[in-house]
């Protein structure tokens, strides 16, 4: 019976994480395209590119952290809105990273507000793989 339970919480952890690993498995794709010396992500490149600093939208100096917290399991606040944000760490967060369509959003409108650009694949996977780490 126990035996029967794990197979059954393994394969429902499997299901639940299939969408964000589909879409990580894009983005090693894009990114050997970007860099054919591409290895693999780094969770400490991503908290580089997290916790880094820049003159981004209204000319703020802003981060990632500047909204989301220095810790990931504690909520956030948009600086600009005001708007309350839930934890952005999957760990404390069940419905974070869940949904690609707002995953890929979200990393297209947060790179813009920070870096004024979109980020590239690797970064990208970057990030997403420290968020994935915390």
């Amino acid at each position: 019976m126990k035996r029967y339970i794990l197979l059954l919480g393994s394969a429902f952890t499997f299901v639940i994480a299939a969408p964000i690993d589909d879409y990580m498995q894009s983005l090693k794709v894009q990114a050997k395209i970007e860099n054919p010396s591409f290895k693999g992500f780094d969770a400490k490149r991503g908290e580089d590119i997290f916790f880094s600093q820049h003159i981004g939208k209204r000319g703020k100096k802003i981060s990632c952290a500047s909204c989301h917290t220095n810790d990931l399991t504690k909520n956030g606040e948009n600086i600009f809105t005001g708007k309350k944000l839930e934890p952005l760490s999957p760990k404390v967060n069940s419905k974070r990273l869940k949904d690609v369509k707002k995953v890929k959003k979200w990393l297209r409108r947060n790179f813009k507000d920070v870096y004024k650009r979109e980020g590239t694949a690797i970064e990208k996977g970057d990030v997403l793989t420290f968020i994935l780490s915390k």
